[in-house]
């Protein structure tokens, strides 16, 4: 078992002098706090003893209806609540498909980089993860069909293959269509169960949704993930996963040796919250905050970062991903970024094999815009001078940043059939600052 990167990284973001860009947090302040207190009230009033008690370890009726609303409007339809498992947050659909279906040595194949909360959870249970680099459009899907290609001369099948196709986390990328039709066509043909972590899917900021692997599946063999987390509340601690008939019923097996079931008090919570029909205006408004501090820490790391650095552009989700200069080691960084009282996720956390470690996960969701600005001048500075000793130990001069500067924008990718990107608006731009005279900080076209 290993411990997970941004877990370990709470206890020091709780300090209130430190400013976090690290965990996937939301903003629950935005949440109204009259609004909380009339539903908690209405809770303990009407359903009190039930809310206080043992539930079915597939859910609440009332809570697995509202999951159909929310799967309707990511476009998924043809679910049933019997084809709902509540689950005691998102993390636990992770641990429960590997319970699954997981044998020590036993073939995931993820993106690279990766969630970096799976990566413990695949480590627990002793998997070989083989992970497939990703561009501006998601998965590399020719990539992946010459892996399984590899993997089945050498006799062994992947037990599934774990995606966020939009807004990935960390790299913030959406897939394309072309690559989620041909991956969810390799599923099928190979019979290869696929896990789709769709978290941030309704938190869209531009661009036209994507449909999800779900629907283009039909739910032969994609298993979802959904949560609350990012769209109510993380502190409910409510996901919910939908997948084929026996493997969802070997999952309540296995969530009954866990948790019997996820807390009754805010499922019922939940279902007084949707039963008031306002939570389309609240996911809205969500949306409306983290465009805005998306945009202003793209800003701030034009302004900050140096010229080698690069990032991803992300139309919708929480996070960017941002990749410093080889020769500097992200975790190491995060000392010393520490000791400047900010937060990131450095790279290694979203590899199982020792890659990024010149890349960052940064959160533009979980602070204000201020302390967003204020969090990335923080580690330019630290990176300002880990370019300086640099080019004093090299005797080169090294790239600096230079304020106010512009990056150059441009769409990274192959130029046809399924693994091309669409052009500007699919997904995430990936960031050269080669440039740094332009006025337009963020994108073109």
């Amino acid at each position: 078992m290993t411990s997970s990167a941004m877990r370990d990284l709470m206890a020091i973001t709780e300090r209130p002098e430190v400013i976090s860009l690290a965990g996937g947090l939301p903003d629950t302040s935005s949440f109204p706090p009259d609004s909380f207190a009339a539903l908690m009230t209405g809770v303990a009033q009407t359903s009190c003893a039930r809310a206080l008690q043992y539930g079915p370890t597939e859910g609440l009726a009332t809570v697995r209806e509202s999951i159909i609303e929310v799967m309707a409007a990511e476009g998924i339809t043809g679910v049933g609540a019997d084809d709902v498992l509540v689950t005691t947050g998102g993390q636990q659909v992770i641990d429960l498909v590997c319970k699954t279906l997981i044998d020590p040595g036993d073939v995931i194949v993820a993106e690279a980089p990766t969630y970096p909360g799976a990566v413990p959870a695949f480590c627990a249970y002793e998997a070989d993860v083989i992970q497939i680099e990703m561009d501006a459009d998601g998965m590399r899907i020719d990539v992946l069909e010459e892996t399984l290609d590899r993997l089945d001369r050498e006799g062994r099948t992947p037990k599934f293959v774990y995606t966020i196709p939009t807004f990935q986390n960390p790299g913030g990328v959406t897939m394309s269509e072309p690559r989620r039709r041909r991956l969810v066509e390799i599923a099928a043909e190979r019979e290869l169960l696929v896990l789709e972590d769709n978290p941030y899917g309704l938190l869209r900021y531009e661009g036209d949704p994507l449909p999800t692997l779900r629907t283009l599946d039909g739910g032969i063999y994609v298993i979802y993930l959904g949560t609350f987390s990012k769209i109510l509340s993380p502190g409910l601690r409510l996901g919910w996963a939908v997948a084929p008939a026996p493997v969802l019923d070997k999952m309540n097996v296995g969530k009954q040796s866990v948790d019997l079931c996820s807390s009754s008090v805010t499922q019922h919570f939940v279902a007084a919250y949707f039963a008031d029909d306002r939570w389309r205006d609240y996911v809205a408004s969500l949306a409306s905050i983290y465009r805005r501090r998306r945009d202003t820490m793209l800003d701030a790391l034009a302004e900050h970062f140096p010229r080698e650095a690069r990032w991803t552009i992300p139309q919708g989700g929480l996070f960017v991903w941002a990749t410093l200069p080889d020769y500097i080691d992200t975790t190491d960084l995060l000392a010393r970024a520490l000791s400047e009282n900010v937060a990131f996720v450095p790279g290694r956390a979203a590899f199982m094999d020792g890659r990024g470690g010149s890349s960052l996960r940064l959160n533009f969701s979980g602070v204000g815009e201020d302390d967003i600005r204020e969090g990335v001048r923080r580690i330019g500075k630290v990176v300002a001078e880990q370019v300086g000793l640099y080019g004093t130990l090299t005797g080169t001069v090294a790239p600096h940043a230079a304020g106010g500067a512009a990056p150059t924008p441009a769409t990274v990718g192959p130029a046809a059939g399924p693994d091309a990107g669409t052009g500007p608006g699919t997904g995430a731009h990936i960031v050269h600052l080669d440039d740094r005279r332009g006025t337009d900080r963020r994108r073109e076209g």
